[in-house]
């Protein structure tokens, strides 16, 4: 796969976070974040991010810790979800990384990088159904809401946790560490349309304790000894189009897969480009 050449300081950076135990420091990072006494640091950690409280469901006090912060709802109409039936929407708030096709297998994770389909779904037969499609991937930084919702309106038929490492994701470790979303830890949820099936791909990452779903709370990620599991769901959960699909517990990303000949992704959606949840991102196709 595609790779760049590392100068000393990010070659360095990179040693050191090889050697971090990311996935322990990733557990206490959430252990903390969850204690009540964590709550004290919620103005600090809002101004230095420079979140939009405003938005915030409840006023800063009536949080609990820094985690019931990190997972805020918003006020309601605080993200219109565009309408259309053909109207795909951006899943979260962040910036896009990358965006376009996927050809030959492979998705684009930063210029002149790139990564394998099938590794990033633990599945050749699964990355088969995307080969041609459109994918977009969005990063969420600290200051983000870090709730997931639907891009579209459709069946929630499965998913898959496959365990990884837990690097970071922000803009240094997607230039340097070659096929980076496909070796951190992912919780794939599958939603099936009528015209085709989207896979909305949850990246953990350093410092993010876990990756939570709506449709089925048993689900964990970040777990001591984690095996691949997939799991067909007995009964199909139905959600519309904006509805919460889970929730970060500290900035991420997610990457959306579709079908070939299926969506056309917006011609504007370039890298670094801001996007918030329920914004317009592209156009069914294939209806």
């Amino acid at each position: 796969m595609g790779r760049r050449k590392l100068v000393a300081k990010d070659r360095v950076m990179l040693w050191c976070l090889r050697a971090v135990p990311k996935r322990s420091v990733s557990r206490l990072a959430g252990y903390l974040a969850a204690s009540p006494m964590s709550r004290v640091l919620i103005p600090r950690f809002a101004r230095t991010y420079g979140v939009n409280v405003d938005e915030a469901e409840r006023p800063l006090e009536a949080y609990e810790s820094l985690a019931d912060f990190f997972t805020r709802r918003l006020k309601p109409g605080a993200r219109p979800v565009a309408p259309g039936k053909d109207v795909v929407v951006s899943p979260v708030d962040g910036r896009v990384s990358q965006a376009g096709s996927i050809a030959e297998g492979t998705l684009l994770q930063a210029k002149g990088v790139t990564y394998r389909v099938r590794e990033l779904l633990g599945s050749a037969e699964k990355a088969a159904a995307y080969e041609g499609g459109a994918f977009v991937t969005l990063y969420l930084s600290p200051r983000d809401y870090h709730r997931i919702h639907m891009p579209v309106s459709g069946w929630i038929t499965e998913y898959c946790y496959v365990p990884g490492t837990l690097f970071p994701v922000n803009p240094f470790g997607v230039r340097c560490v070659d096929g980076l979303f496909a070796k951190n830890e992912r919780l794939i949820t599958y939603i099936r349309t009528d015209w085709g099936e989207v896979a909305v791909v949850k990246v953990g990452a350093t410092m993010v304790g876990s990756v939570c779903v709506t449709y089925d709370e048993t689900v964990r990620t970040n777990v001591r000894r984690g095996k691949l599991t997939c799991r067909v769901l007995e009964v199909p959960h139905y959600a519309e189009k904006g509805e919460e699909l889970g929730y970060f517990t500290f900035g991420s990303t997610v990457i959306v897969l579709f079908p070939r000949g299926t969506v056309r992704l917006r011609d504007d959606l370039c890298p670094g480009q801001a996007v918030r949840m329920g914004e317009p991102i592209g156009r069914v196709t294939g209806m």
